[in-house]
């Protein structure tokens, strides 16, 4: 291997459209998360329109996540194998036709079908994604780039909320109209502008070196601490997921809100507080990680072990502004993990795998997340507060901070 000067480091450092990269992508995350989630804070106006239970309305939300878990592996292997961009383009315009497709439902048996093929299209883009973006921002500025991108879905979250509200003015399905629109057109103009960087120096460009999914799955399941990633990522969702597809109705009946006020409660200062968060994990790992190789590591499990707490005070308390207070730092502590967890990834894994790595992360993280989902709706019906399942998402959130701390990175691993 031939040296490299400071100089000549730097400038590998970071590629020409990196960060125009992460500004597109953005845009893109918003809409990832906007459209999966919005469904969750229109329960009342669903309901009436479409008549079903508490449990098959959880069923919603766990479908899609079954399905986008289960194809994410895959997924993750065709953003490895082919072009990370195209695949990126081609997710967001089959999702943003489902979207619109969803607002034209009339069964549940119908919604049940859109979520599961909405699942199956937007499994492709995280991954893919989160790739690029390492592929782009090669060391230094690959954290905070990280952090930027998921702040996209914060604010995907943070405008979910205002489904309840446009439900309850002009009809549910009059949001999942605009922004299914707006997605198709989105993607057209995405279509002109994002790219593939150059391949680099060492990496294999002949069809028969490229990756192999059995050569992935072998090279990841046989990593100790990628086997810590997932069983951390998956109980991560546990907590995620709770709060993301049961807090607007928690919030409805605990404090005795309006659909509309409760879904923007439990969701906009939610958003507010992951995107700040975001970015200072991000930063924070991106500068700790000058003096320290764990840094990236170090960081989440301190996010998690302010979080739990949190959690708690939100699932106990009987006053609005704490359990808000409560619910923003859960919020700003608890994505660190992920603005890190794609770098982390990078540490510990062979580079030509980390989206099918992802992806095989993101399966496991979104089945135990459906399981939440649905055993939230099979709690409701039995009576039982949804504040119970919060209160095992802090005990979760303890158990993953101490997963981390046992995640040890590769020499060599972290860059490109």
């Amino acid at each position: 291997m031939i040296p490299t000067s400071p100089a000549a480091t730097s400038h590998t450092d970071r590629l020409p459209r990196a960060w125009l990269i992460v500004g597109v992508l953005w845009v893109v995350a918003a809409l990832n998360y906007l459209d999966r989630i919005m469904i969750t804070t229109m329960r009342d106006s669903l309901t009436q329109a479409v008549p079903m239970t508490d449990a098959q309305f959880g069923l919603l939300t766990s479908v899609f996540l079954w399905v986008y878990g289960l194809l994410s592996p895959f997924a993750g292997f065709l953003a490895d194998r082919f072009n990370r961009s195209r695949l990126i383009v081609f997710s967001l315009l089959v999702w943003s036709l489902l979207t619109w497709l969803t607002g034209h439902a009339r069964s549940f048996e119908e919604l049940i079908v859109v979520r599961a093929l909405m699942g199956l299209s937007e499994a492709a883009y995280l991954p893919a994604a989160l790739a690029l973006i390492a592929d782009y921002h090669r060391g230094s500025t690959r954290s905070l780039a990280t952090g930027i991108h998921m702040t996209g879905l914060s604010v995907g979250t943070g405008l979910a909320g205002i489904g309840g509200w446009v439900a309850e003015k002009h009809g549910w399905a009059a949001a999942f109209d605009v922004f299914g629109l707006f997605g198709v057109a989105y993607a057209v103009g995405l279509l002109f502008v994002l790219r593939d960087p150059p391949r680099e120096s060492g990496v294999v460009t002949s069809t028969a070196e490229q990756p192999r999914l059995g050569q992935a799955l072998t090279s990841l399941f046989s990593n100790g601490s990628f086997l810590l990633l997932l069983a951390f990522w998956g109980l991560l969702a546990l907590a995620g997921w709770a709060v993301m597809g049961w807090m607007p109705t928690f919030f409805k009946e605990q404090f005795k809100l309006d659909q509309g006020a409760a879904g923007i409660s439990a969701t906009s200062f939610l958003a507010v507080a992951m995107f700040v968060g975001k970015l200072v994990g991000g930063a924070w790992a991106d500068r700790w990680s000058r003096t320290n190789d764990r840094a990236r590591i170090l960081v989440p499990a301190i996010g998690l072990f302010i979080a739990a707490p949190a959690t708690l005070l939100v699932a106990n308390t009987s006053v609005l502004a704490l359990a808000i207070a409560g619910l923003s730092i859960y919020g700003f502590t608890r994505v660190f993990s992920d603005a890190n967890l794609m770098p982390i990834l990078c540490q510990v894994s062979d580079s030509r795998y980390r989206a099918t790595g992802y992806g095989v992360l993101n399966m496991f993280s979104c089945i135990v997340g459906g399981l939440t989902v649905y055993v939230g709706g099979v709690l409701r019906d039995a009576q039982i507060n949804v504040g119970t399942l919060f209160q095992c998402a802090a005990g979760g959130l303890l158990v993953c901070g101490v997963l981390m701390l046992m995640v040890r990175p590769s020499k060599g691993a972290s860059c490109p």
